[in-house]
Formats: structure tokens, C-alpha cells, sequence
């Protein structure tokens, strides 16, 4: 019994010491990591060659796929980028079979050139007229081009090009990210005959150590349209957007893989699916980085 009352005693001068002086707890604070900032770091060093894939079926048209790989590389210039792009081998098949396309010819005699800020934000095409000049330059004489020519004209390779890249990397790089963080674009796509307009949310789950070092793992889906009461992110991505009308009832899901350390795009899966008149369209693409080389390499 005296014992316990030594303890008791002991434990009471201990705990009013403490509440006297500042004395240090052994347990520390728990602290927030910071988030880990993305930069727009592309390599000058080596290109980037690129395998896409993209499967559109819907309607009575049957299943269309493309292929193609692209060789990409970077210039660094004097207030960003010089993005320059070139589709080294390109293919297109109908329900399995084939086709021979006057798109493949375009695609593989042009270099697409895009102008980038200094944080990988989109500026525009450089040049754009080079795709309506290559296919002039492959289109049989007599043939009547004019769908191809609206496809290849100036503005809709400016519109793609910058779709395309806002989808992609728009909002990523500059930015604080951690596990997740929420950003959000907005992509169209024409399936159908028909432009679907679509506000995809990227989510970052996670990193994942690859062939090509550690990268951001986003996973990827649609919002429906938002109300009154949307976060501020979603709303102001409307707003630089032109507060665009987005088409009802589209579907989508994917991921996507971003290097942390120099810019590299490891891999992206997407499938979107919109009804349209009636019909499920159904659009897939997948792209996959091959092993980084240098320039002299790919010519």
C-alpha cells in the first residue's frame, strides 16, 4: 500500500511539473505531407514515340478502328515550347478489314507543330495550313476532297489539336497534386455525325513505379451537367470553355499515367459512350509510350 502511494505521489509531481513548466510531449504532431508540384519539364534529349489506338462503333457503320504510332519531340524556345509531331506509320481497318484512306497518306507526310508556354500550357498550332497542303499534295486528280478538306482545314486542326491537349495535360502541370486531387477539362468528340461535348474529371489515386520510372496515376470519368452548387474548379473549367452545352447522358471512364519527374505520357485508356438518336456510340482510344530515344534515332 505504501508503495502504491509513492507511485500516486510520483505520478502527481510529475503531471504538475509538466502543467509548470513547457516540457516536450514524446509523441510528436502528426504533419500533412505537402503536396508534390507537376512541372512541364519535357526532355530535349530523346523523342517520344507514342503507339494509338482508337475503336468507334455505333449505329449501322459497323466497327471502325485506327492505328498509327507517333514520334514526338520538344524545342525549347525563348518564352516555352515547339512541340513537333510526326505519325511515322499509320493504318485504318473496318470490321477487322483494311482500308486504304487518303487520311493515312496526310497523316504521315505533315509535321504537326504546336506552340507551348513555358508550363505546358496549350498556345496554338504553328503552321496549320501544312495538313490542307499535304493532302492537295496526295488527292488523285478528279477526286472530290471536300469532306477531307473541312477535316484538314486550319481551324479544325487548331480546334482538335487544342482538344486534344486540354483533355490530355490542361490544368496538371503548375499544380500541387496529391492523392485526390480533382481537375477537370472539357473534350468533344465527333461520333455519329454529331459533336458530343463532354466534362471529364481527372482524379489522382496514386503513383506506380513503371518501365519509365514513377508516375501519376489519374483515374478518369464524366461529370453530368453541373448545378448552382458545383465546386469552383468545374465551374470556372465551363466558363474558360465558353460554358459549352454538354450532351446528356454521356459515359465515361479510363486512366491515365503521367510521369513525375520529366514529362512523359506512360500510358492513357478512355472509352467514352454517348446515346445519340437512338444508338449507343461507343469511342475507345488507348495509347502507350515506347522506350524513350534520342532524335537521330527515329530519322
Amino acid at each position: 500500500m505504501r508503495t502504491f502511494r509513492s507511485c500516486s505521489l510520483l505520478f502527481l509531481v510529475v503531471v504538475t511539473a509538466a502543467c509548470k513548466r513547457n516540457v516536450p510531449s514524446l509523441i510528436p504532431e502528426p504533419t500533412a505531407s505537402p503536396p508534390s508540384r507537376l512541372e512541364f519539364r519535357p526532355s530535349v534529349d530523346s523523342a517520344l514515340t507514342e503507339t494509338v489506338k482508337s475503336t468507334l462503333s455505333g449505329g449501322s457503320s459497323g466497327t471502325r478502328e485506327a492505328e498509327m504510332t507517333t514520334v514526338t519531340g520538344f524545342t525549347p524556345e525563348r518564352d516555352g515550347w515547339l512541340l513537333t509531331q510526326r505519325v511515322t506509320r499509320a493504318s485504318y481497318s473496318m470490321d477487322g478489314a483494311p482500308v486504304d484512306t487518303l487520311v493515312d497518306d496526310v497523316l504521315t507526310r505533315f509535321a504537326l507543330r504546336v506552340r507551348l508556354a513555358a508550363d505546358g500550357t496549350y498556345v496554338q498550332v504553328v503552321e496549320p495550313e501544312a495538313a490542307l497542303a499535304a493532302l492537295k499534295e496526295v488527292a488523285p486528280a478528279g477526286l472530290d476532297i471536300t469532306p477531307l478538306e473541312r477535316f484538314f482545314s486550319p481551324e479544325a486542326l487548331e480546334a482538335s489539336t487544342r482538344n486534344e491537349w486540354q483533355v490530355k495535360y490542361g490544368g496538371l502541370h503548375g499544380r500541387g497534386l496529391e492523392l485526390g486531387h480533382r481537375s477537370h477539362a472539357v473534350g468533344t468528340v465527333s461520333l455519329g455525325g454529331r459533336e458530343v461535348t463532354y466534362l471529364l474529371e481527372r482524379t489522382v489515386v496514386g503513383t506506380l513505379l513503371t518501365e519509365h520510372g514513377e508516375a501519376w496515376v489519374f483515374s478518369l470519368r464524366c461529370l453530368d451537367a453541373p448545378g448552382d452548387a458545383a465546386p469552383p474548379d468545374v465551374r470556372d473549367t465551363l466558363r474558360l470553355a465558353g460554358n459549352p452545352t454538354l450532351t446528356p447522358e454521356v459515359q465515361c471512364e479510363g486512366e491515365q499515367l503521367l510521369g513525375k519527374g520529366r514529362f512523359l505520357p506512360v500510358k492513357r485508356e478512355f472509352t467514352l459512350r454517348a446515346p445519340l438518336d437512338g444508338d449507343t456510340w461507343t469511342w475507345a482510344t488507348q495509347s502507350a509510350l515506347e522506350s524513350p530515344r534520342a532524335p537521330e534515332e527515329e530519322q
